[in-house]
């Protein structure tokens, strides 16, 4: 099992992205923590690094929503095998948004242990 993942954060919500941040830290699986406020300025840190494992999206943002930003991996394909994680408030979205490709979702408010699950789960994947 991984130990050494890079984890982009994707949420345009400040206080999220610090407890996402704080939350991942803790993790013994996480390496690094790499944070976006929208899907346009994450997907502009994918197309410049390799060493994103694994994504944490929120759907609700301005500029590019998480939806939009799946569609946007879907049609690239050095992106297409990232696991992302779809946090949303929205319990419609999530239909959506595996129909999308995400590999998993939370629903906020983010609990530390399911937040570890799905770590821990992207972790196994990707051993």
């Amino acid at each position: 099992m991984r130990s050494d993942l890079t984890i982009l954060s994707i949420d345009d919500d400040v206080i999220n992205l610090k407890l996402i941040s704080s939350l991942l830290k803790k993790n013994v699986h996480v390496k690094e923590i790499i944070e976006a406020k929208n899907g346009l300025d994450a997907l502009t840190i994918l197309d410049n690094t390799s060493t994103v494992d694994a994504i944490l999206l929120d759907i609700k943002m301005p500029i590019m929503d998480g939806l939009e930003f799946l569609d946007n991996i879907q049609s690239r394909p050095h992106l297409v095998s990232i696991p992302v994680v779809v946090i949303t408030t929205d319990e419609t979205k999530k239909r959506e948004a595996v129909d999308k490709g995400a590999f998993d979702f939370l629903v906020k408010p983010i609990r530390e242990v399911e937040l570890s699950q799905k770590i821990e789960k992207i972790a196994y994947v990707l051993d």
